[in-house]
């Protein structure tokens, strides 16, 4: 099960504002740029998230349910700014175990202790360069 709805708000209000200056910075973290379905405000949401030579990958840390998650699929995209830089990327793909096999070795052991057994898919538009 993912971590509680009721946390995820808390994070909101106060964990991402804290990590939101730094996650596009540290390592295993990214900002999510997207649009909002509804309101068309730009937001940046910080991510546990990995990048190899084709895609990020994404740990569903709160499910499939996320607004971010939601207007990056309503979008058909969005951006990631990943070690500083900026990446575009296509519409998101669920993918269960297999994202864990593709996390850090060092990582799996956090996300099974916090049940995290979701991530998304965010294939690089141009792979291996930033826009």
């Amino acid at each position: 099960m993912p971590i509680p709805r009721s946390f995820a708000r808390f994070n909101r209000v106060v964990t991402n504002r804290i990590t939101r200056p730094l996650a596009d910075r540290l390592p295993w973290f990214a900002l999510i740029v997207h649009r909002g379905r509804k309101s068309g405000d730009v937001y940046r949401t910080p991510v546990n998230a990995w990048l190899d030579d084709e895609d990020v990958i994404v740990a569903l840390t709160y499910g499939p349910g996320t607004d971010w998650l939601k207007n990056l699929e309503a979008a058909g995209g969005g951006e990631v700014i990943a070690r500083r830089r900026r990446y575009r990327v296509g519409p998101p793909q669920l993918i269960g175990a297999e994202g864990s096999r593709r996390m850090p070795t060092l990582v799996r052991p956090i996300l099974r202790a916090i049940d995290v057994d979701e991530f998304a898919l965010l294939p690089l538009l141009t792979p291996g360069r930033t826009i």
